[in-house]
């Protein structure tokens, strides 16, 4: 057998053969406890990630060990014993990822040439009659796979859309009577969806088929006449008819559509349920190719049957789903079946690889869009009354679908598989299976995470083959898992298997190195036996486990012969392990500071032994307080208390939101309320000789608790959780002190030495200034007016006179007053009489 180094060596040059880019390595090896010391057999051992297991004859070491801890075990045992199998991968089927289409377009992506593939596989593009290329979308497509318990093992594949990839539609319509309209705007856009269609890719195959309800009351009527003609001008009613079966020949799909008759029932839900199960289930009679893309579309206006309604008409028989289609393409077991579950559906969806268009009316359209998280691969479009948009619905999902991809898988319980991508992305990969926004020729990597959680009860599953596939295309990815739960020392034939051997005493097998011993013996070489007989063993022997409930002997660290535990021997001759089931040691108990029993006390029987002025469990905490009391203080409290004392430390209290202490001795409160307010009238009268203890009785009385000390200024140390106080006497002068705590808890204070007081101000002065300067302004201001008056009125009269001078008339008689009498005086009147 390969050594583990040797498996790895051999598994990475395998892994750059075939070029998997995204395979991650395998995770670490563990290098906390050892999971594998308790370990008994050789399958035992590998069912535990990273143990290995040594399958040499008369090994005295454990034979489970972890290589890379147990580095003298590893070193001991021969690489021929060794069991340590690693995970393998190998790929069966790796064909190139293609586009398809016609002509040779070359390949679509990944390519392989390992030659470690069976030859079964093949590189090269398959392609078909008339020069078209099948498309290959997945890679690769068969690989095996070796896997131990609980290691997780990624691999990467690809996923690419494929160009002009085959498409079957098959057009499965509800031909109730509420749907006649819909079927006549259908008929008329038959040609048209044929022509949609064929844009989207050349192969393409169209079918028809429709469904109303179980001919059984109460979901039709009964009546002869009823049954005849449930309604006026329809068909007698059924419960699933294929009208048309796939076919390229589309030219006939209008036709068909357009002849066929409309019927009607009672109940609203119809029987469309039925009618799917059938479409999927009878692949021949509808026609469904193997490799295309396979759409379902349900057309319907109502809501639908499932399981359990049957027994409404006195149908009890569980749907089957099998095809139960008559030549002429009618649904034989529509009234001796009842509808089909919805997991039904979903189980035949998947394992089919159908799309399903839920086509529906607007009233129904939320019930339907529920119904997708139910159906995988399914999706819901809102279809118009008349139907007249189902060309541009199909058209919508189909481009929906065929843009995106998402994974699936059908592993067993006992397999977990992870799905991680970037998409298309160039981000680091993230856990996802669906990714969007898919075009043709897009590769999209995946990386898948297989991980074996448990090894089955039933052997027979211990080799399972399961598919990781994308939703509703019909190729898959292959894989043959193989789990690694036994070892082959452990199965006869092998050159480690010895029934009867001599090394178990005759009464046992000798398996990969250790005896499994015959019913009534045991022992490590199966000496022992509960019964006296001629070797002389005592009947009354004791059990090598205390109790019923344990599953291994000697606590997994000794071995018992006949019914006495032998404990093991530690490399370091200081450790020892003892007791009567091997339960002891003077090793594993706790540590501090990686010290055992922090060096103040003994190890026994895992349990620390304190020296005295010790406690606590690693004998790290003292056992005298004295250590919490704050030097110089008198009273002996702990903590100053404000703390409790813990292994001779304060753990200070938290008191409220805004309350907490700090310090060695829980003697500093950077949030508590200051003291300012309190200690200021003794800062005062001690030091300025003001305050409310300003006559030095006073102060001497009431300020003993400190004496401050001057400075020239204050300044505040930080780191010594200094307070600062501040504030303003009844002389307006300002103070300035600081206040804490010593180590021995004393209180301090240091208090500037002079008081900045502002300077003395003489208000007499200041209010006759402020007097004497409003009368000196107010006489100035009459000075100035008196001054701008007198000049303003000789200005006027000098104006004036100047006016005066320059006048025409008698300037002794007003020119516009004229006297009432006018006198005249005779010329020639000489004054006598």
């Amino acid at each position: 057998m390969l050594s583990s180094l040797r498996w790895i060596t051999a598994l990475m040059a395998v892994m750059l053969t075939i070029t998997i880019k995204a395979n991650y390595p395998p995770p670490e090896r563990l290098t906390g406890m050892n999971p594998c010391i308790s370990k008994q057999t050789c399958h035992e051992c590998i069912q535990t990630p990273h143990c290995a297991w040594c399958a040499a004859p008369k090994f005295s070491e454990k034979r489970c060990f972890l290589p890379n801890i147990n580095t003298k075990i590893f070193a001991t045992c021969e690489e021929k014993y060794t069991w340590n199998p690693d995970n393998v991968f190998s790929m069966l089927r790796h064909r190139d990822l293609t586009k398809g289409g016609y002509g040779n377009r070359g390949s679509g992506g990944y390519s392989s040439s390992s030659s470690s593939s069976s030859a079964s596989s093949s590189s090269s593009t398959q392609i078909k009659s008339g020069g078209r290329q099948e498309a290959v979308q997945i890679w690769p497509q068969e690989v095996n796979l070796k896997l131990r318990i609980n290691e997780a093992y990624r691999m990467s594949f690809a996923y690419s859309q494929a160009e002009d990839y085959p498409v079957d539609l098959y057009y499965l319509m509800d031909l109730s009577k509420s749907m006649e309209d819909d079927k006549k705007k259908l008929s008329d856009l038959g040609q048209l969806l044929v022509e949609s269609m064929s844009k989207i890719t050349s192969n393409f195959r169209l079918g028809f088929g429709s469904f109303v309800d179980k001919v059984v009351m109460p979901y039709v009527s009964t009546m002869p006449k009823a049954l005849a003609e449930p309604c006026p001008g329809c068909a007698a009613p059924y419960g699933y008819k294929n009208i048309m079966r796939l076919s390229q020949d589309t030219s006939h799909f209008a036709g068909l559509v357009s002849n066929a008759s409309v019927s009607g029932n009672l109940d609203a839900p119809e029987g469309g349920f039925d009618a799917i199960m059938q479409a999927i289930v009878c692949r021949n009679e509808i026609g469904w190719r193997e490799k295309a893309r396979r759409l379902l579309v349900f057309s319907t206006d109502a809501g639908f049957h499932y399981a359990g309604d049957g027994k409404l008409g006195g149908i009890v028989k569980p749907n089957d789903g099998h095809c139960h289609l008559d030549y002429t393409g009618l649904y034989t077991h529509s009234s001796l079946q009842d509808y089909p579950s919805i997991s039904q559906i979903n189980l035949k969806v998947k394992q089919n690889a159908i799309n399903v268009i839920w086509a529906v009316t607007e009233e129904q359209i939320s019930i339907y869009k529920r119904l997708t998280k139910h159906v995988e691969g399914s999706f819901a479009g809102k279809l118009s009354e008349d139907s007249s948009n189902v060309v541009e619905l199909i058209r919508e999902q189909y481009d929906a679908i065929s843009s995106s991809v998402e994974m699936k898988d059908t592993a067993s319980s006992a397999v977990k598989v992870r799905y991680f991508s970037s998409c298309l992305g160039g981000g680091a990969p993230i856990e996802t299976s669906k990714c969007d926004g898919l075009k043709v020729g897009t590769k999209v990597e995946f990386i898948a995470e297989i991980e074996v959680t448990s090894c089955p009860a039933n052997k027979s599953e211990w080799k399972q083959r399961f598919d990781i596939y994308p939703v509703g295309i019909n190729e898959t990815l292959t894989v043959n898992l193989e789990m690694l739960c036994d070892c082959d020392c452990e199965h006869k034939g092998h050159s480690m298997y010895e029934p009867k051997s001599p090394e178990c005493s005759g009464v046992g097998t000798l398996k990969c190195g250790v005896c499994e011993c015959f019913d009534g013996f045991f022992g490590k070489r199966c000496e022992c036996s509960p019964h006296q007989d001629s070797t002389g063993f005592d009947k009354h022997f004791q059990s090598c486990r205390p109790d019923n409930t344990s599953l291994v002997d000697c606590s997994g660290r000794g071995t018992c012969a006949c019914g006495v535990c032998e404990c093991e021997e530690r490399e370091n001759p200081e450790e020892t392990i003892s007791g009567h089931f091997c339960e002891c040691d003077n090793f594993s108990c706790d540590r501090d500071k990686g010290l055992l029993c922090s060096n103040h006390g003994t190890c026994e029987c895992g349990q620390c032994a304190c020296n005295a002025g010790w406690t606590g469990p690693s004998c790290n905490c003292r056992s005298s307080n004295d250590t919490c009391i704050a030097p110089g203080t008198t009273n002996g409290v702990l903590c100053s208390g404000h703390g409790d004392c813990i292994c001779g430390e304060c753990v200070c209290h938290v008191e409220g939101d805004n309350t907490r202490y700090s310090g060695k001795h829980c003697n500093k409160c950077p949030t508590c309320p200051s003291r300012c307010e309190e200690l200021k009238s003794c800062v005062q009268c001690q030091m300025y000789g003001t305050g409310n203890y300003s006559n030095p009785e006073d102060c001497a009385k009431n300020c003993r608790e400190f004496v401050p000390e001057a400075v020239e200024a204050v300044t505040v140390d930080v780191d010594n959780d200094e307070v600062p106080c501040f504030g303003t006497d009844e002389d307006d002068c300002k103070y300035n002190f600081v206040y804490y705590y010593n180590e021995t808890n004393c209180l301090k204070v240091r208090a500037q030495t002079e008081r900045e007081c502002p300077p003395q101000v003489y208000m007499l002065g200041i209010v006759l200034g402020v007097i004497a300067a409003i009368v000196l302004i107010g006489l100035a201001l009459l000075l100035l007016w008196k001054l701008l008056t007198t000049i303003h009125d000789r200005r006027e009269f000098a104006r004036f006179e100047k006016e005066r001078m320059m006048a025409k008339w008698d300037t002794g008689e007003n020119p516009i007053y004229k006297q009432a009498t006018s006198t005249f005086k005779n010329p020639t009147y000489a004054g006598k009489s």
